[in-house]
């Protein structure tokens, strides 16, 4: 099998780039290829995706087809993923014929929790104490060693607040025992070829953050570690909501923060685009939150704001290429459009357009619904604060009927 220690001749503008999953990364990272004349297939059970509609080729396929995976493979030169709930078996067929960045490693830790903490735990990295649930008698016992408030979780498949609940009392454990995992213990299975566990969770002490942060950071072919500085991001009902570069943090905790991203980098061997999410505390100290293998929603600001975006350094790592310069060249600020912003009607780009600092991005999505990430505007602007409150302005533009 190969591994991303191999990183042979550099991949040049031309190629196709294979891309698994076909979201709004997907077609963002398709957009930043075609500017350096690449070629994009991308490989997902949809159609007229996100980013099958700017690709050159979109592949209907369920993803565990592996006849299908190695065609795939074999009509490009690499391939990356934008969403990383793939099975690793797919992985593996397609890492035999060509480089799967940022590779296996990465996809099989940070596609489970319980894994992806106790690697971090096992590394040395600052996370929040847990504890793995695989039963209600294993959640009251992890409780009692946690103590409340705290939070049950899926272990795997968990994404924008989904499959997760706060426990903060007593009288919440059924409640959310029966959420998160379910009340038929048959629900509870081991891990199978396909996959992580479908219902086994994990259930985390509480962290009391001051603020929550990310670095989205790039690590190349040879090793080189590029990053975006810190992020900071606000959440609402667990799907983020706004970002804003740079981050009001210490330059001690950027530090730190940049240093323990680098640290996950090297410790998971990713090639390509990547976020590590965190929870500030009280006096600056961090909690590593999450993982994401991929280029991750608090970087979409970077497009507009920094020397090179995240997804044109994604391109350049996955093709063995020199990473780009990830000047910050004006604060900044994202504010993500759901599926709410379209509640009344089309909403009013007019009115949004008329602030010149913003630019929307829609991402292609035929059907508006509540919760879904339809695009995201970014707005720049002298300072952070003020970057955050033009993008919140252009938003509550759009809803202006």
């Amino acid at each position: 099998m190969r591994t991303t220690a191999m990183t042979g001749a550099p991949i040049l503008p031309g190629a196709t780039i294979g891309v698994l999953g076909s979201g709004q990364l997907g077609r963002m990272l398709a957009l930043a290829a075609r500017a350096m004349g690449y070629r994009i297939a991308t490989f997902s059970p949809d159609r007229d995706s996100p980013t099958g509609q700017v690709a050159d080729t979109e592949i209907t396929a369920a993803y565990d087809d592996l006849d299908a995976a190695r065609r795939f493979a074999r009509s490009v030169a690499v391939v990356t993923f934008e969403f990383e709930n793939i099975p690793t078996a797919t992985v593996a067929a397609m890492d035999a014929l060509v480089p799967v960045r940022p590779g296996a490693l990465a996809l099989h830790v940070t596609q489970d929790r319980l894994r992806e903490k106790t690697f971090l735990r096992d590394s040395g990295f600052p996370v929040t104490p847990f504890r793995a649930v695989r039963s209600h008698g294993d959640l009251v016992a992890a409780l009692d060693a946690l103590g409340y408030p705290a939070l049950l979780k899926t272990a795997g498949y968990g994404y924008d607040g989904k499959g997760q609940a706060k426990i903060a009392t007593p009288a919440d454990i059924d409640a959310a025992y029966d959420a998160v995992i379910g009340a038929h213990p048959s629900r509870v299975r081991e891990q199978t070829a396909s996959g992580p566990p479908e219902a086994t969770a994990i259930l985390e002490a509480w962290v009391p953050f001051v603020r929550e942060c990310s670095v989205v950071g790039t690590r190349g072919a040879d090793g080189g570690f590029a990053h975006f500085g810190v992020i900071e991001n606000a959440h609402a009902d667990g799907i983020l909501d706004l970002s804003r570069a740079p981050a009001a943090v210490s330059p001690a905790t950027a530090r730190d923060a940049v240093e323990i991203a680098r640290g996950v980098f090297v410790g998971l061997e990713i090639v390509g685009t990547a976020c590590v999410e965190f929870f500030e505390v009280a006096g600056g100290a961090l909690v590593v939150n999450e993982i994401a293998p991929r280029p991750h929603n608090s970087g979409h600001l970077t497009i507009e704001a920094c020397a090179t975006s995240q997804f044109a350094q994604q391109l350049r790592a996955v093709c063995g290429l020199p990473l780009g310069a990830t000047d910050l060249l004006t604060p900044a600020a994202m504010a993500n459009l759901l599926g709410d912003v379209w509640a009344a009607g089309e909403p009013n780009w007019v009115a949004a357009c008329k602030l010149p600092r913003v630019t929307p991005h829609l991402y292609g999505k035929r059907e508006a619904r509540p919760g879904r990430k339809m695009g995201h505007l970014t707005a720049l602007a002298p300072t952070p604060d003020e970057a955050a409150a033009l993008a919140l302005a252009a938003r509550s533009a759009l809803k202006s009927w």
